[in-house]
C-alpha cells in the first residue's frame, strides 16, 4: 500500500478571548507532564471528562447535587482537550492526519454527551438542547469544509472559543444548583430554555451566514466554466 501524500499545514484560526492566556497556561502545563502522557492519552481523558458532564446532569433526575460531578467533568475535559494537540506540537511528535481525526472525532462525542446531558435535566427542555447540539455541530462541519477547501481551521467564533464556551455551561450549570427548576415564561419555555435553544439558533444562523460568505468567496476564487 502506497503512503498517504503529505498534507498541507493547517492554519489555526484561534480570536478569542482567553487564547493567549490559554496558550501561556498550557505551554507552562506541557513542559511540566510526564513522558508517560501521550496526546492520545489526554484525548481520551477528555472525552471521560465529558462523559462524567453527562453522568452529572442525568444524576439530577435523582438530587442537584450531582452537578458537581458536571462542573468537575468540565474541567477534566478541558484538560485533556486543550492540552492534547499542545502537547504533541510542544514535543514535535504531531501525527496530522491521526491526531485531527482522532482529536474532532472524540469532539464530536464528547459535544453530544454534554449537550444531550443538559437536555435530560429537569432544568431544560431535550428539545432546546438538540437546537443547541445542532448549531454547534453545524458549525463545526463549516469549519471542516474550511479546512478542506481553504486550509484553515476556525477555532472561535464572536470572540469566544471552547475554552470560552465550557465556561458559560459552567456558569449556566451553577445557576441550574443555585436557582432550581425556573418558571415558564414563554409558551411552555423556562430561562434556561430561552439561553440554551436561543444559542442553538443563533449558531445556526451563524452558518447560513458563513456559508453564504464562503460561498461566495470561493465562487470569485472558481469562477463558472463557459
Amino acid at each position: 500500500m502506497a503512503p498517504p501524500p503529505d498534507i498541507a499545514p493547517i492554519e489555526r484560526i484561534q480570536e478569542n478571548m482567553l487564547a493567549r492566556s490559554e496558550r501561556r497556561l498550557l505551554t507552562w502545563l506541557c513542559a511540566r507532564l510526564p513522558a508517560w502522557a501521550t496526546p492520545d492519552l489526554l484525548t481520551y481523558f477528555g472525552l471521560f471528562g465529558a462523559v462524567l458532564v453527562f453522568g452529572g446532569y442525568v444524576g439530577t433526575n435523582r438530587s442537584s447535587e450531582w452537578l458537581w460531578l458536571s462542573i468537575v467533568g468540565y474541567a477534566i475535559h478541558w484538560f485533556g482537550d486543550s492540552l492534547d494537540g499542545s502537547l504533541a506540537r510542544f514535543r514535535k511528535i504531531e501525527r496530522p492526519r491521526y491526531g485531527y481525526f482522532l482529536d474532532h472525532s472524540c469532539d464530536g462525542a464528547a459535544t453530544t454527551l454534554v449537550v444531550v446531558g443538559i437536555g435530560l435535566t429537569p432544568y431544560i427542555e431535550l428539545e432546546a438542547a438538540l437546537i443547541a447540539l445542532a448549531g454547534y455541530l453545524l458549525l463545526s462541519i463549516h469549519a471542516f469544509l474550511s479546512v478542506r477547501v481553504l486550509g484553515e481551521l476556525r477555532l472561535s467564533y464572536l470572540n469566544l472559543g471552547p475554552t470560552e464556551l465550557r465556561l458559560i455551561l459552567i456558569a449556566l450549570t451553577l445557576a441550574m444548583y443555585f436557582v432550581g427548576p425556573t418558571r415558564v415564561v414563554i409558551g411552555q419555555l423556562t430561562p434556561f430554555d430561552l439561553f440554551v435553544g436561543g444559542s442553538g439558533l443563533l449558531m445556526i444562523v451563524m452558518f447560513v451566514v458563513l456559508t453564504a460568505q464562503k460561498a461566495r468567496m470561493l465562487s470569485r476564487m472558481e469562477p463558472p466554466r463557459q
